[in-house]
C-alpha cells in the first residue's frame, strides 16, 4: 500500500465546522493521546454536551490568539496505513485570507467546508479562488452540518449545483463534492447510514486514494543558484560548487545546462548532497551542483537545459493578494521583490484590475489593492529576473513583495503569461 504524503489545506467560513472536522480525523485516525481524549470527554460533559465535542482537540489555538499570540497556519499531522498527511489548518475570518495563501500554496489538496444550513458565503467563493489561483490541483467541497438539514439530499444537490458554476470559471480539475456531519462523524471516515442517497466515498477514503503528482511543475531544469562554494571554503583547493533546492526537472553529471543571466554553456560535472555525491537530483533536493568551466556564477543566477530557459524580463505581469493593513498597493509603490534566490528592487507600474473573488468580475477601473484583494498587477523590476508562469513552474512564477522601510511582507504574488 501507498503510504506517500498528502498535503491538505483546510479553509471555510466562521462557525463552519472547520475545527469539528480536523478534530473527527485526528480522532478517527486514532492520532490523538488518550489523556488529550479524555480531557475532551471531562469539558464536553462539563459544559453539558451529550456528545464529545471534537472540536476542543483543536480549539486551543484559540486560547493563543486571545492572548495576543500569531497564529498564522497550523500544521497538524496524521496518519493511516495508506497514506501519510499533513494538514494546514487556516483561519476562517476574511481579515485571514493572507493566511489561506500561506496555507494553500503548498497542498495537494484543499478542503472547503460550507454550513449545509447556510450555502454558499463569499469566504467559500473567495477560498475556492485562492486554490484556483495557487494552481492547487484537487478541491473537494465538504457540506457540513447535514443532520442540521435532516440530511436532505435536495439541499446538498443545490449547493453542488451552485458551487459548480462558481467553479466553472474557475482553473480547477479535480472537483469532489462530499456531503458529512463532522460532529456525528457521517461519511467522514465511515459511511453515513442516514445518507444511503450518496454513494460517492467518504472524505478519508477520498483523501487516502487521491493520485499526487511528484512534480507539477511542466518546465525542464530550474536550479537557483542560492551559494557559491569557493576553493578557499572547501577541504579540496580546487573545489567551486553552486549549491542551491532543484526547484524542477532532473539533473545528472555529464549534462548541458545555460548559466542564466549570463546565457554561458557548461556541464555538469558532479553532484553532490550533504551524504555525498549522487548520480542524479530532482525536486526538492538541495544539492551543490559542479561544472566542467570556471564561470562567473552567483547567487540569484540560474542553472537551466540551453533549449528550455524561462523568461529573463524586468516587466512583470502578475496577480498580486495584497498582504498589508497599514497601506495600499498603487502605482509608484517602491518595494523589494524576493524572486527564488535573489532580491531586486521593484516599482508598481500600473494595477490593470481588481477582482472581486465572489463574482469573478474584475474592476478595471480599480488603481489599488486594499488588504486581502487580489488584482493584476505589472512591475518594472531594477534587474531582470528569471520567471516562468505559475502554472508551469511554482518556485519561478511566485515572489513576495517586502516594504524595505518596515521589512515587513506586503504581498504575494503568481506570474501569469502575458496577453
Amino acid at each position: 500500500m501507498s503510504t506517500d504524503l498528502l498535503r491538505i489545506a483546510t479553509a471555510g467560513s466562521v462557525d463552519d465546522g472547520k475545527s469539528t472536522l480536523i478534530g473527527r480525523l485526528l480522532y478517527d485516525s486514532k492520532t490523538v493521546f488518550e489523556d488529550q481524549i479524555e480531557s475532551v470527554e471531562r469539558i464536553s460533559a462539563a459544559r453539558g454536551n451529550d456528545y464529545t465535542d471534537l472540536a476542543l482537540l483543536t480549539d486551543g489555538l484559540r486560547a493563543e490568539r486571545e492572548q495576543g499570540i500569531t497564529i498564522d497556519v497550523a500544521y497538524r499531522y496524521f496518519t493511516t496505513p495508506r497514506r501519510k498527511f499533513i494538514l494546514a489548518d487556516t483561519p476562517g475570518h476574511v481579515q485571514y485570507t493572507r493566511n489561506m495563501v500561506t496555507g494553500a500554496s503548498t497542498a495537494d489538496v484543499a478542503l472547503i467546508l460550507v454550513d449545509a444550513r447556510k450555502g454558499l458565503l463569499e469566504q467559500s467563493r473567495r477560498h475556492a479562488f485562492l486554490a484556483s489561483l495557487l494552481g492547487v490541483p484537487h478541491l473537494v467541497l465538504c457540506v457540513n452540518k447535514m443532520d442540521l438539514v435532516d440530511y436532505d439530499e435536495s439541499v446538498f444537490r443545490a449547493i453542488q449545483e451552485e458551487f459548480t458554476e462558481f467553479a466553472a470559471r474557475l482553473r480547477i480539475t479535480d472537483l469532489t463534492f462530499v456531503p458529512i456531519s463532522a460532529l456525528l462523524g457521517d461519511n467522514v471516515v465511515d459511511r453515513s447510514a442516514s445518507m444511503t442517497w450518496y454513494d460517492g466515498p467518504t472524505l478519508l477514503s477520498h483523501l487516502e486514494r487521491l493520485h499526487v503528482a511528484s512534480d507539477r511543475n511542466l518546465v525542464d531544469v530550474r536550479f537557483p543558484v542560492q551559494y557559491v562554494i569557493r576553493p578557499h571554503q572547501h577541504e579540496h583547493r580546487d573545489f567551486r560548487g553552486y549549491a542551491g533546492t532543484v526547484a524542477s526537472g532532473i539533473l545528472r553529471a555529464g549534462d548541458p545546462v545555460v548559466v542564466l543571466p549570463s546565457g554561458l554553456e557548461s556541464t555538469i560535472s558532479a553532484i553532490t548532497t550533504a551524504d555525498g555525491p549522487v548520480e542524479e537530483a530532482i525536486p526538492p533536493m538541495a544539492v551543490t551542483v559542479q561544472l566542467e568551466d570556471d564561470l562567473d556564477v552567483s547567487r540569484g543566477d540560474m542553472l537551466c537545459r540551453p533549449h528550455n530557459q524561462p523568461d529573463v524580463v524586468q516587466d512583470v505581469d502578475a496577480e498580486v493578494c495584497w498582504l498589508d493593513d497599514r497601506a495600499s498597493l498603487s502605482p509608484g509603490g517602491r518595494y523589494a521583490l524576493k524572486h527564488t534566490t535573489q532580491w531586486v528592487r521593484t516599482v508598481v507600474k500600473e494595477v490593470d484590475y481588481r477582482i472581486d473573488v465572489s463574482t469573478l468580475r474584475r474592476d478595471e477601473a480599480a488603481n489599488s489593492l486594499g488588504l486581502n484583494e487580489i488584482g493584476r498587477v505589472r512591475l518594472r523590476t531594477t534587474r531582470p529576473v528569471l520567471t516562468d508562469p505559475y502554472t508551469q513552474n511554482t518556485t519561478t512564477g511566485s515572489f513576495i513583495l517586502v516594504d524595505e522601510s518596515t521589512n515587513r511582507t506586503v504581498g504575494a504574488g503568481i506570474v501569469v503569461a502575458r496577453s
